[in-house]
C-alpha cells in the first residue's frame, strides 16, 4: 500500500506528503509551524531540501546552516540530520534511492 499523495504527521507541527516516486528518485513537500522540530535522524539514502518558504535550521552531523526561501541543501546518506522550524516554513525534499520506508506506510 502507498501513501503517495496523503498528507501525514510526521512529527508536531510537521505534516508531509509524498509528491512523487520513481525508479530511483522521490520528492516530498514538508511543512512546518513555527518552532516545529523535524527530529534528528539518519537514513542510506542521500537528501536534498529545498526551502520554499520560511525559515529553517538544518542541523547536519552536528553542523547547522539556516535556509530561507530559495536555498537548498544536500544531506549525505547516513548523516546525523534534524531541522528546526525559525518560522512557518515549507520544504521540498528530493531523495534517491526512493525511501521505500515512507511510501509503505
Amino acid at each position: 500500500m502507498s501513501n503517495l499523495g496523503v498528507w501525514e504527521q510526521a512529527e508536531p507541527g510537521v505534516t508531509r506528503c509524498i509528491k512523487q516516486a520513481g525508479q530511483s528518485l522521490m520528492m516530498m513537500e514538508v511543512h512546518f509551524e513555527p518552532g516545529a522540530e523535524g527530529y534528528e535522524h539518519s537514513h542510506p539514502h542521500e537528501q536534498m531540501s529545498y526551502c520554499m518558504k520560511g525559515r529553517i535550521a538544518f542541523r547536519i552531523n552536528g553542523a547547522e546552516t539556516v535556509l530561507e526561501a530559495g536555498d537548498a541543501i544536500t544531506i549525505p546518506g547516513g548523516a546525523r540530520h534534524g531541522v528546526t522550524a525559525l518560522e512557518a516554513a515549507v520544504l521540498l525534499d528530493v531523495f534517491t534511492p526512493v525511501r521505500e520506508d515512507l511510501l509503505k506506510r
